[in-house]
């Protein structure tokens, strides 16, 4: 997908995987866009590494 155009600060939170999608997901919900939560979940899980969950996140959001 490309990105949402929602802005989210990652940069300073726990960096544990799980707690950035949940910072992601809670925006997307927070922006009308509910229905789009499954498929973020999805791509960012299918990642192969951490490196890679991040570009996914942010290919979805503008992240500071």
């Amino acid at each position: 997908m490309s990105k949402t155009g929602i802005k989210v600060k990652l940069v300073g939170e726990d960096g544990n995987v799980f707690n950035l999608i949940g910072i992601c997901s809670h925006a997307l919900k927070e922006n009308n866009m509910k229905d789009k939560v499954n498929e973020f979940v999805k791509e960012v899980t299918s990642s192969h590494s951490y490196d890679e969950a991040l570009s996914v996140m942010m290919n979805w959001f503008d992240i500071y």
